[in-house]
């Protein structure tokens, strides 16, 4: 089976995650994707692999090498984003794009424009997958596991390749942040890892947001408003007040780069209650610490001005940066610079402005950068990954593998 028809068999599964659930996989059908990965390995003739009841799914390709050499791994997720039906996914193949709109669907007037999405104009005369404009594509993180699978086949064909122990990992839930949750880095055996989940080709990362959820409950004193002066407190109308004090110009739609923000995700309520929900993001631990502060800050003055238990604000961590953990193993970055120089890739080494699995497996003791798989515009239904990215994601795994047993 070649990349693209792996590819394209992935991304039949439908493997949407749901926060709500509260389970591990949060939903049956990224198990029912698993166990035919589980299959397709066993068929590779791979060992020690490893299906447990959370949708953990682990192998081993053993070294080729009569020496020494670091245990590495290659991790995917399985999951697609909640933001978009991921069910009867229809890709196309796209022949030689001439840079032209590409019609998605028709009768829906859905067009993937260079207008709109500058990118596509970087893959003129290339073969692109797209969608039928209905569903997301899958590419995050369909690509990244067809690239490591079809990496490992490759070296099991060609054992002139010489390498050590390669262990990969394809796990559920990344999208809804608990893809490392109940990851066994124990079990998993290696001395760093890494996750092949970026965008576009020559991505390389091992900087991320630190990242925090808050909620916020406003609390409000329904009376007749007829009679409501002095006496009525809208919490709706609280609730505004208290989104007009966060700095308009951090937020998602203003920054980049290292800027964090606020980013106001829901907010629901009447004149008896409402409930508004952020993240927080800042990839200087010390200035998240302060957005943090100043979200207390605010709730305190609100509760000031119409009475203590008007607002409560419930905090959590979500992750951290992994560059802490990085820089003192910078050589597995360093081997990842000269794998894709060594096979004609520009490194573009950038900071994530999200988070991977990879942020919180480095701080389970697996440092865990990411690498580009080749996707565009993830998590709808512009998605669409260029076929020779996806080859060139392949070809670093390969050229990975084969420089940490040369060293």
């Amino acid at each position: 089976m070649t990349l693209v028809d792996r590819f394209l068999k992935y991304v039949s599964f439908d493997t949407q995650s749901d926060e709500s659930t509260g389970l591990t996989p949060s939903t049956p059908k990224q198990m029912v994707f698993a166990e035919y990965l589980k299959t397709e390995l066993e068929s590779l003739g791979l060992e020690d692999i490893t299906l447990d009841e959370h949708g953990y799914l682990f192998a081993t390709l053993p070294a080729n090498i009569d020496k020494e050499v670091p245990t590495i791994g290659f991790i995917a997720h399985m999951d697609t984003s909640p933001d978009m039906t991921g069910k009867d996914v229809s890709p196309r193949i796209v022949k030689d794009y001439d840079g032209s709109d590409i019609v998605l669907c028709a009768e829906e007037n859905i067009i993937l424009s260079p207008a709109q999405f500058p990118e596509l104009r970087d893959h003129k005369g290339e073969d692109l997958i797209v969608t039928n404009g209905k569903t997301l594509l899958g590419a995050d993180d369909k690509a990244g596991i067809a690239e490591i699978v079809s990496a490992i086949a490759y070296l099991k064909e060609h054992p002139e390749i010489k390498h050590g122990k390669i262990r990969i990992g394809f796990n559920p839930d990344e999208e809804i942040g608990e893809g490392a949750h109940k990851f066994d880095v124990e079990k998993f055996g290696c001395e760093w890892a890494y996750t092949m989940d970026g965008g576009e080709v020559g991505e390389l990362e091992f900087e991320n947001f630190n990242a925090a959820a808050a909620k916020i409950t406003f609390k409000g004193r329904n009376v007749h408003p007829g009679y409501a002066k002095n006496k009525m407190i809208n919490s709706i109308r609280v609730a505004n007040q208290f989104i007009a004090m966060l700095p308009s110009m951090e937020t998602p739609e203003q920054t980049e780069g290292y800027e964090g923000f606020y980013h106001l995700i829901g907010i629901q309520g009447d004149v008896e209650q409402s409930t508004v929900s952020y993240i927080i993001r800042d990839h200087d631990r010390a200035k998240f610490e302060e957005r943090k502060e100043e979200m207390k800050r605010l709730v305190a003055l609100i509760n000031a001005e119409y009475g203590e238990g008007t607002v409560a604000l419930e905090l959590r961590d979500q992750y951290y940066n992994m560059r802490e953990k990085i820089e003192p193993v910078m050589h597995i970055i360093d081997t990842a610079f000269s794998a894709m120089e060594a096979v004609g890739v520009k490194p573009n080494v950038r900071p994530i402005r999200g988070g991977t699995d990879g942020a919180q497996l480095s701080f389970k003791g697996l440092p865990c950068p990411n690498i580009f798989a080749g996707g565009l515009n993830f998590h709808g239904r512009y998605e669409f990954i260029p076929i020779p990215n996806m080859e060139k994601a392949m070809n670093v795994i390969v050229k990975i593998a084969e420089l940490v047993a040369s060293k």
